[in-house]
Formats: C-alpha cells, structure tokens, sequence
C-alpha cells in the first residue's frame, strides 16, 4: 500500500468517526458525552455536548469532502478541536466519572493518551504532500 493510499483511507477513517462521535453526542451517547465536560465551562452540560456534537459532524464533513488544497488547514482546525475538549478528558478522569465505556481509573487515564495520537492523526492524515 503507498503512502497516499494510507494517507487517504486515515483521513477517510478521521473523518467518518468523528461524524459517528458528533451523532452520538446528540443521540445515543448524549448522556455519556456529559461526563467529560468539566465544571467551569460556563454552560449547561447538556447544551455543550450538543454544540460539540453537531461540530463534530461539521469537522467530520470537512475531514471528508474538503478540496485538496485546503486540508492543511483543517487537519490544523481539527488538531486544534482535538485540542481543546482534552481538558474535558483530565475532568472525566480527575472526577472519576465512568461513562462511556471509561469505568475506572486506570481507564479513563489511558484515554488521556490517546488525545495526543488524535492531534498527530489529523495532522498527518491532512498534511500537503510537497
């Protein structure tokens, strides 16, 4: 398998899990995603789970059926959001909240991990190939 090939199904893949995540934030998952958002985000838990929802979906559709000349720019967008819900990932592990399959400690602190290897996917899987 080349290199664009690999590149192309890791963006394909990005891109449908995020639409998958942002549909479970407004479905099926919705209470779940509640337990990731921490306390001082000034709105409801709900409310902030929807909103990140239906961002996900937005930046999943991106991911997806963004011309190639405009990638970069939002695998850098999509790192960013990967980014900034981290802290709602250290709030689910520092208030030991299980949901979403995260049922212990040890859990939820793995998961903490896998932030960073998101960041780095939709970096590379978005990058100009020069």
């Amino acid at each position: 398998m080349d290199k664009q090939t690999l590149k192309t199904g890791a963006r394909i893949l990005l891109g449908a899990n995020l639409i998958v995540a942002g549909v479970g934030h407004l479905t099926f998952a919705r209470k779940g995603f509640q337990a990731q958002v921490p306390n001082w985000v000034p709105l409801e838990k709900d409310n902030t789970v929807v909103y990140s929802g239906y961002a996900e979906i937005a930046l999943g559709s991106a991911i997806l059926f963004t011309p190639k000349k405009y990638r970069s720019t939002v695998g850098k967008i999509a790192a960013g959001f990967f980014a900034a819900v981290f802290p709602g990932n250290v709030a689910q592990y520092e208030h030991h909240r299980s949901a979403l399959g995260l049922d212990t400690d040890r859990k939820r602190f793995v998961r903490l991990f896998f932030q960073p290897v998101l960041i780095g996917w939709a970096l590379a899987s978005m990058s100009d190939d020069k």
